[in-house]
């Protein structure tokens, strides 16, 4: 057994493939910043360090992209969605978030940010199935708003990377046989998802999330389409969509996240329901190469008890060990 590491060695190590002291672990859900970079400093500090002590820091996209997400735009609008700069509010306090996490934990506890590709912001600002049709429909309008918000998160990545982020959570939707056909998302989301990344070159600790609805069902996710994205990670909802977890592992060399269902046994329990889902993600993977997560965002009024448990089972049943 590897000696006790720092959530720095022990990520590193995981990207690696090589031994752990244990699996690195995190899970997430959203805050109310209210538009404030140091008030959700305070409240990503107090959930992921002091109250959970998880392995990766993440800034969730609680101060949001200055695109409506409540469905009401129209396509032909967000063609001419102009150039931000690092004066746009949102941009700005996501910077002012990540230097003042950074200058509270240190120069290596890992810290990721999350942010959407532009595939997805465009369907969170249509509506996802009206956007589908509405991208059909009219692509090139499509591409026009892509390309712009793809340089503005390029930009927004760079910036982040700079101000201590250690990578970017890019979260990516309409990759799954429920939106889009495989060609559709080779021609419509991945240039752009790969303009983006551009900025996030200098980050070690890059993963892509390829989104999966929790309410969808039979669906499944184009794992393969991101397997040579540029990034260390790959995370899905493995608990809902395939591939597994022990499959992932022989369709790519990166190291994966996930294991966790984010409707499951995290938020509900039971103490055994919960124990034989981590033991199985582990026992998949032999520990190595794995990131230990839910698969989404858990809901916000999770009760903590569920939280507490999974951190406690993963320091005294020793599962996790490899």
């Amino acid at each position: 057994m590897a000696q006790t590491m720092t959530p720095y060695e022990r990520v590193r190590a995981a990207l690696a493939g090589e031994a752990v002291d244990r699996v690195p672990f995190v899970f997430w859900h959203h805050f109310r910043p209210e538009g404030s970079g140091e008030r959700l400093a305070q409240l990503t500090l107090e959930f992921f360090v002091e109250k959970f002590a998880l392995d990766i820091i993440k800034v969730m996209p609680d101060l949001p992209y200055p695109l409506p997400t409540d469905g009401s735009a129209r396509l032909e609008e967000l063609a001419g969605h102009p150039h931000l700069d690092l004066t746009t509010p949102s941009f700005r306090e996501q910077l002012v978030c990540i230097r003042a996490i950074r200058q509270r934990v240190g120069p290596e506890y890992p810290l990721i940010v999350t942010l959407f590709s532009p595939l997805t912001y465009v369907l969170r600002a249509i509506g996802k199935r009206q956007g589908v049709e509405a991208i059909r429909a009219n692509p090139e309008a499509a591409r026009r708003a892509m390309e712009t918000i793809a340089a503005n998160l390029r930009l927004l990545m760079s910036e982040a990377i700079k101000a201590g982020a250690s990578g970017i959570f890019f979260s990516c939707m309409g990759a799954t046989t429920a939106d889009f056909t495989r060609e559709e998302y080779r021609t419509l989301g991945r240039p752009y998802d790969l303009a983006a990344l551009e900025g996030a070159q200098a980050g070690w600790l890059n993963i892509v999330h390829v989104h999966a609805d929790p309410d969808q069902s039979e669906d499944e996710v184009y794992f393969e389409s991101f397997t040579d994205y540029p990034v260390q990670v790959i995370s899905w909802s493995d608990r809902l969509t395939g591939p597994s977890l022990s499959e992932a592992l022989q369709l790519t060399s990166k190291a994966l996240m996930g294991g966790l269902h984010e409707r499951g046994p995290l938020t509900r329990g039971s103490e055994e329901e919960l124990k034989n889902e981590m033991l199985s993600a582990i026992s998949q993977t032999n520990a190595r190469r794995l990131i230990l997560a839910n698969g989404c965002s858990v809901p916000d009024d999770t009760p903590e008890e569920w939280l507490h448990l999974a951190r406690r089972l993963l320091e005294t049943s020793g599962l996790a060990r490899s």
